[in-house]
């Protein structure tokens, strides 16, 4: 078992949502089972919905079984129950929050985690609500789940306010794809190890592919899906994230700001696309009904409004303006409803200059190292390798070289039990500056204002496929590939 950390209230607005369910409660089940999170701590529940104590145990302990499976244990339910409490609020009214201040008034030094799982309009609301009834305290911290607005003003409008009631030290700007082991590694891979170190720049690396894909549709989120696209909802946040953490300049040390700062200077070094590469170098596109594991599947707009412009693919060719990858591109692309569920980065080095080994290779594949994300994660470095066997001619194949540490504990956190862990030990380094959203706003609102302005004409792929053709000569008019094996 672990040491024991301090002991903290988990005050956690939305509470009664599905991403609540799904992902937080369990999270905070597993850190406290893991005895991470103290069994002092209480885990209180903000919900709009009228319901009692006990309806909230049974609904809770509902949904962790549902989410859980084999690793809810009924045993230490009956110890984590205790920690779980509710209050009924409505976040949007000022006078409601008695209730709160008076369940956190029994402790009141006791540090707080105000972790807002809202809409991103209630986020000032709930912190001009908190200040009113002295809920906030110089060891409270406010934890912000994507996406922080819609564009650059609006993005500024949110954390205007929030900075109001929280200092930026106390705001913690959540991207869950940060909390993923094989993310974080890949600070190990870069900086740990002399073999990349040399080799990880624009003389050696020919390109680099980031894809987050999902075969799942919009569903029943359309309403707000509409509002945001892939764009706005994984672009912006997720894949900047991502891009950020392979093009960064080492920090000076793992300390946050350290780790941030050079996150920044990446951000800032994005090229910003004008009309021309608007145009020539991003798609976006709408599924159309097709066929999804095995099952038809309706479109985007069947059902909807017919006249809706929001993207549910988006692809395009980023260039980052410094020494170290001048001339390389990055090939960024996310997407609903496609042939599978896929988070992959793939670098692609460059390919050797000359082949000594005849007219039986005349295809020497060039090394890639392939970062696996969901649905499981691994890292993969493809090497070419000699075909075992007495031929007297050497014949090639490439190889996997499977970069994965082994597992020393019987299971794999979520990426939100890091990240929570993270909060309550008032670690920010996994966490978005305020300099790092206006920054990727800025890159995003440019290529958002020209769609709107249809300068990259709306795209249309079959639902269960790979994308739109567009997406695939985006890439191939470089004379690359994507990595769909």
């Amino acid at each position: 078992m672990s040491t024991k950390f301090k002991v903290c209230d988990f005050i956690l607005f939305g509470g009664h949502g599905d991403l609540a369910f799904r992902k937080l409660m369990p999270a905070l089940y597993h850190l406290s089972f893991d005895e991470y999170l103290d069994k002092e701590s209480r885990v209180i529940t903000i919900s709009r919905k009228n319901i009692t104590h006990d309806e909230h145990i049974v609904l809770i302990k509902d949904k962790l079984i549902e989410f859980l499976r084999e690793d809810f244990s009924e045993d230490f339910f009956t110890q984590f129950k205790k920690q779980l409490y509710i209050v009924v609020v409505d976040f949007s009214d000022n006078n409601s929050y008695g209730k709160l201040q008076e369940i956190l008034s029994k402790f009141p030094l006791r540090e707080r985690i105000n972790y807002l799982s809202t809409s991103s309009h209630f986020f000032g609301n709930i912190c001009e609500s908190l200040d009113k009834w002295e809920l906030i305290t110089k060891s409270s911290r406010v934890v912000l789940e994507k996406p922080l607005g819609k564009d650059l003003e609006s993005s500024r409008v949110i954390n205007k306010k929030v900075l109001q009631y929280f200092d930026e030290d106390q705001i913690y700007r959540i991207d869950h794809y940060l909390g993923k082991d094989t993310v974080q590694n890949i600070m190990a891979l870069r900086f740990a190890n002399r073999l990349f170190v040399p080799l990880w720049n624009a003389n050696h690396i020919d390109h680099v592919q980031i894809t987050v894909t999902e075969s799942v549709g919009v569903e029943n989120r359309w309403g707000y899906y509409n509002e945001y696209g892939a764009m706005r909802d994984m672009i912006q946040n997720h894949l900047m994230q991502l891009l950020c953490l392979i093009a960064m300049e080492s920090p000076c040390s793992l300390e946050a700001n350290s780790v941030r700062d050079e996150k920044v200077k990446v951000l800032r070094s994005l090229r910003i696309l004008n009309d021309a590469d608007i145009k020539s170098n991003t798609v976006r596109a709408q599924y159309t009904a097709g066929s999804s594991e095995g099952e038809a599947v309706p479109g985007y707009l069947d059902g909807n409004d017919k006249n809706s412009q929001t993207e549910t693919f988006a692809a395009m060719r980023i260039d980052i303006d410094n020494w170290r990858w001048n001339g390389v591109p990055f090939y960024i692309r996310s997407g609903k409803r496609m042939q599978k569920r896929n988070s992959e980065i793939v670098i692609q080095f460059k390919t050797i200059p000359h082949s000594i080994f005849g007219k039986n290779n005349t295809s020497i594949n060039p090394n890639k190292l392939v970062i696996t994300l969901q649905p499981n994660e691994s890292i993969e470095l493809k090497l070419m390798n000699k075909i075992p066997g007495l031929s007297d001619s050497m014949k090639l194949q490439q190889v996997d070289l499977e970069l994965n540490a082994p597992h020393n504990t019987s299971r794999k956190p979520d990426a939100y039990e890091r990240l929570i862990l993270d909060v309550i030990l008032s670690n920010p380094t996994l966490f978005m500056r305020l300099d790092e959203v206006e920054q990727a706003w800025k890159w995003a609102d440019t290529i958002i204002e020209g769609w709107k302005n249809n300068i990259s004409p709306m795209k249309n792929y079959t639902a269960g496929s790979y994308g739109p053709s567009a997406a695939v000569q985006l890439i191939a008019k470089d004379g690359r590939a994507w990595n769909d094996e």
